[in-house]
């Protein structure tokens, strides 16, 4: 039986750069995956939607240009040509996994696995053992119980961008960030767009006043936004909630993502404490030893970038290499909406229950020089920090590339830099991360422009 020294399950940002960096290290890795390399997110998730969100946006600042003075005349959609391009970048950079797998020597199995809790792995007909197995199988949209919904032909977002016909009416089941960035993407194509959501506001794992200016920019690009709903029923043309019939062409359920924990049935993993996710330590390993667990199988952000970091942790223990446990406090977290949102770490309630001295500064960008020019002044810069030693405990930035400027924010709390650091740093004029620099000067009562 061959034997290699990792087997990592599943080729999505979790899986496929864990198994380059252990391949880097001289290791012989063998990589499974039941679809596409690239995973969940790069052919379903973040790439697709973003490339999608690039064309809404372009869309917008057409009809920007037309108000300041800039006359482009009609303008038309070639909806299947949008979607030729969507699959264009997301076969670039597949070619470009396929390329990094081949020049690093890892074998690619495709295909299920089945795992032995002694590391036997099954693809098919091909029987192999492991020293050490990550498993980065993923997630899987999660659709809820609603009657007739079972009935009737609706999309998740495993499903939605195989579309090659523009709806003329969308409704979206679920208030989230992926059903809210996709109201976003389609609604200035001209889909007339209602979101449907049970809680009591939309995007609830966001910063409030960061909601408010997205619920107004949606209700601006004619996005009816329902909250609070009690779904009656779902019919093969409408959702019905109370007694109100919203009808659709297109209906899309995106009510997040569930694990796929298969194989961790099978071996028998510990789960954690809310029997959703897989228990794992500060290394990413399960409580079996030599096999780790990391992505949207683990609890914690379920975002392609901390896949990666906790790819790249568990890498480190195997290799055994000194392994810093990751800092969730620094990961930045991003919307992709227009504007964006960009956070880490600790709102203002969490760090004042955490028993922290905290001080909130907000910039708007309603006087920012460069948000002006671009015509882009809806938003803000928010740093929470303790009045202590001048800590980061968390950042909010809406802004035009919110999800580039918080760089700046999480990079100087990663290096333990304080609000003295950040108030000294030189921003660059007109920049939009001005509004950064103005923020920390307004924590010791020196912002210039407030």
């Amino acid at each position: 039986m061959e034997t290699f020294d990792l087997a990592v399950i599943g080729a999505g940002p979790g899986g496929y750069v864990a198994a380059i960096r252990a391949a880097q290290s001289g290791k012989k890795i063998a990589l499974i995956e039941k679809g596409k390399l690239g995973g969940t997110c790069l052919h379903v998730g973040c790439i697709p939607s973003k490339t999608l969100l690039q064309h809404s946006e372009m869309i917008q600042v057409i009809h920007k240009a037309n108000d300041w003075g800039i006359q482009t005349g009609s303008m038309s959609i070639d909806f299947p040509k949008l979607m030729d391009r969507k699959n264009q970048v997301i076969d670039t950079l597949a070619q470009g996994i396929q390329y990094l797998v081949k020049k690093n020597q890892i074998s690619l199995f495709q295909g299920i696995a089945t795992v032995t809790t002694d590391r036997v792995v099954t693809v098919k007909d091909k029987h192999f053992k492991a020293q050490d197995v990550i498993l980065a199988t993923g997630s899987k949209p999660f659709v809820p119980s609603i009657p007739g919904l079972d009935q009737v032909d609706y999309l998740t977002t495993d499903t939605f961008f195989e579309l090659r016909k523009l709806p003329s009416t969308l409704v979206i089941i679920g208030g989230g960030v992926i059903a809210i960035e996709l109201a976003f993407a389609m609604a200035p194509l001209g889909t007339s767009v209602t979101v449907i959501e049970v809680a009591d506001k939309i995007l609830l794992s966001e910063d409030e006043d960061a909601r408010k200016i997205i619920l107004q920019r949606l209700n601006r690009l004619g996005v009816l936004v329902v909250t609070s709903a009690e779904i009656k029923s779902v019919t093969k043309d409408s959702v019905i909630v109370k007694d109100i019939i919203y009808p659709y062409d297109q209906l899309l359920v995106a009510t997040g993502r569930t694990p796929n924990l298969e194989i961790a049935n099978q071996l028998d993993l510990q789960l954690d404490d809310s029997d959703r996710y897989i228990a794992v330590n500060d290394h990413y390993e399960t409580s079996t030893k030599h096999i780790y667990a990391i992505g949207d199988i683990v609890e914690g952000y379920q975002l392609a970038h901390v896949a990666s970091a906790e790819g790249l942790t568990a890498v480190q223990a195997i290799l055994g290499e000194e392994v810093l446990p990751l800092d969730s406090s620094s990961i930045p977290r991003c919307v992709y909406t227009h504007p964006e949102i960009a956070s880490f770490g600790l709102s203002e309630h969490e760090a004042s229950e955490s028993g922290y001295q905290v001080r909130t500064t907000l910039t708007p960008l309603s006087g920012n020089g460069k948000a002006l020019a671009m015509d882009e002044t809806e938003g803000f810069v928010k740093i929470i920090a303790d009045t202590t030693y001048g800590e980061i405990l968390g950042a909010v930035i809406v802004a035009p590339n919110a999800t580039e400027l918080i760089q700046e924010l999480s990079a100087v709390k990663h290096a333990e830099g304080t609000m003295f650091e950040l108030a000294n740093f030189v921003q660059a004029h007109p920049t939009v991360s001005e509004a950064i620099g103005e923020s920390a000067n307004a924590f010791f009562g020196l912002a210039i422009h407030k």
